[in-house]
């Protein structure tokens, strides 16, 4: 059963930047909040709770309580990306570069993914979460001095058959509690295998959009908890 908005406190007015499936917002609107998402493209449930905009060009100056960031464009800036952006040192030529790509391509990603992130965690909402992987060293020269190390999460601990490493980079809000730990299968076993599925998805052009969406159980979890801490400091002030 999902929680209750404390008596005489509005609900919420929540963003959803950067999510095309609608899974965050359905969570928080489930707890009775005003929730909207944002993307570039549209809204794969057709949701009239829907803005097809670019997160940068004035929506968060809205008047929203909480502002979760779903999937920013982040392949420049995690760590795993670092030795296609740079060889030794800093910004010197990489040593490779994926196929048909140019390094201006790259830097250019770079600057959209550096500029997408700042927009979202400097924008003037008091609590803000920012999914995205732990940085590489370039792309954390960039940000806000202000910018912490991302809680790490994983799907398991929220119910769901997965290994996805999931961070959240958080501004006035706790980290998130695990809810349903699930226990983990054999390495190397065939359940194993389909835990990684995320990881083992084969290349297609739909492979960014499917290893990015979101799992019902860990968004339940920060719709409830997330949610639940800005209504209790609603209700205070």
């Amino acid at each position: 059963m999902s929680p209750t908005k404390p008596q005489g406190t509005d609900p919420l007015r929540v963003l959803i930047a950067c999510e095309t499936s609608g899974i965050a917002r359905r969570a928080f609107a489930a707890r009775g909040h005003d929730t909207w998402s944002c993307d570039l493209d549209a809204a794969e449930d057709g949701s009239n709770r829907h803005i097809i905009c670019d997160v940068r060009d004035g929506i968060l100056r809205e008047g929203w309580d909480l502002l979760a960031v779903m999937h920013p464009p982040c392949t420049r800036l995690c760590r795993s990306g670092r030795r296609w952006m740079s060889g030794p040192g800093k910004w010197t030529p990489p040593k490779a570069l994926p196929k048909g790509r140019t390094w201006n391509d790259l830097r250019a990603e770079f600057e959209l993914g550096v500029d997408v992130f700042t927009a979202c965690w400097d924008a003037p909402i008091a609590r803000v979460a920012v999914e995205n992987p732990e940085m590489n060293d370039l792309a954390r020269e960039r940000m806000p001095t202000d910018l912490p190390a991302p809680q790490m999460v994983q799907p398991f601990w929220f119910g769901e058959p997965a290994y996805k490493n999931t961070g959240w980079y958080l501004r006035g809000l706790p980290e998130l509690i695990e809810t349903d730990r699930l226990p983990e299968p054999a390495r190397g076993s065939d359940e194993w295998k389909r835990w990684n599925r995320v990881h083992r998805m084969p290349p297609g052009p739909d492979r960014a959009r499917l290893r990015s969406r979101s799992f019902a159980g860990m968004m339940n979890a920060a719709a409830d908890q997330w949610g639940g801490h800005a209504m209790r400091e609603e209700q205070a002030a």
